[in-house]
């Protein structure tokens, strides 16, 4: 009998520099890959494909302001779903959660906006904002604290419902009626946008995740709440018998994440579109997912990783223009590079061992 060629065991541990190192490897890998694809099926040059990539995340100051903005907006969905996940509650519904953000936003703009001052009107369309993202992202989390649902379907078929009721009411109040589209909302008094800051209209969403950033790190690594979110995540019978009460937790839980997406979607709407629409959240809240799983729920690491998806989002759509290619080519490099990006943790969290063949002594 021979043994097996190689075995795979989990790392204790690892350096940071050998994790980075792993990283920048796999990103390396992932471009040459990208490179003879690019070749394969275009034959443009391929370090003329990456220099466009580049210019269009950071060719002009209105492009790098709109990768900050997209980094902040992105960066903000993620850090609304990690203290769910980091306490194992799967919540896929940060989508749906989003959308009742913005369309509670664009209601009070749309009902208020003239005829409210703006020291008022703001701080109506937050609490607004924050109710309607708690609400939606408190069912689930009460559902599976009394009967134990499945938290992954139910958050799931939230963002549904949130995309069908604002289709709904996208019709109702569509300008002109039966264009299925609100448009600009207040487009002319500008009532309930977010103010620009120094001549920057996206320099006020950028600050606001800045806090938000700094409040989930704070709340996660120093808070007695963000204690308990760590115990039930570990294990929910050991939360129990030191005295958590884990419904509790669950419950607040989802209230913090539902939250921070309906602060998001105010930022979306007021600060960003001006508009709602079903595709407001614009499939982010599941790649926020992924966002919060490769910074290993750390809202530090969460700015760089998220940055670098909206950077390849943004280069991959200017390839698309400049080379007249259809989008499909575009989200093939961008996939390649994620999928290398991914697939490197393997290699961080566990370590292949290479055996020598051998034949067994028969006894």
């Amino acid at each position: 009998m021979r043994e097996p060629l190689f075995h795979i065991s989990k790392r204790t541990e690892i350096a940071l520099v050998k994790a980075w190192l792993i990283r920048i490897a796999a990103i390396a890998l992932a471009l040459v890959l990208c490179a003879i694809v690019t070749f394969a099926l275009t034959g443009l040059n391929p370090l003329r494909v990456f220099a466009t990539l580049v210019d269009g995340a950071i060719g002009t100051a209105r492009r790098r302001w709109s990768l900050l903005q997209g980094t902040a907006i992105l960066l903000c969905i993620s850090l609304a779903v990690t203290p769910a996940f980091k306490m194992r509650f799967w919540n896929t519904g940060a989508e749906g959660q989003v959308l009742a953000g913005a369309m509670a936003t664009a209601t009070c703009m749309l009902f208020l906006g003239n005829r409210l001052p703006s020291p008022v009107l703001f701080p109506i369309m937050f609490v607004c904002a924050v109710i309607a993202g708690s609400v939606w992202g408190v069912i689930p989390a009460l559902f599976k604290a009394k009967w134990n649902t499945n938290e992954t379907l139910f958050t799931l078929m939230m963002n549904y419902i949130a995309m069908q009721i604002i289709n709904y009411f996208v019709y109702q109040w569509a300008v002109p009626k039966g264009s299925g589209q609100i448009g600009i909302i207040n487009g002319d008094t500008k009532a309930g946008w977010l103010p620009a800051i120094f001549g920057q209209s996206y320099l006020c969403n950028i600050l606001i995740v800045v806090v938000i950033t700094i409040f989930i790190f704070i709340y996660l690594r120093f808070s007695k709440h963000g204690y308990e979110i760590a115990v039930v995540g570990e294990s929910e019978n050991t939360a129990r018998y030191i005295g958590i009460n884990v419904k509790r937790v669950i419950i607040r839980t989802m209230l913090l994440s539902g939250a921070i997406c309906g602060i998001c979607g105010l930022l979306i709407v007021s600060g960003t579109d001006h508009t709602v629409t079903r595709d407001s959240a614009g499939g982010q809240g599941f790649t926020a997912i992924m966002v919060s799983w490769l910074a290993k729920f750390d809202p530090i690491v969460m700015i760089f990783v998220s940055m670098l998806i909206i950077f390849l989002q943004k280069g991959a759509i200017e390839i698309s223009t400049q080379f007249g290619l259809n989008k499909s080519f575009s989200e093939i490099l961008t996939g390649i590079i994620i999928f290398f990006i991914i697939g490197c943790e393997f290699f961080i969290n566990y370590q292949i061992h290479f055996n020598h063949s051998r034949k067994e002594a028969k006894a």
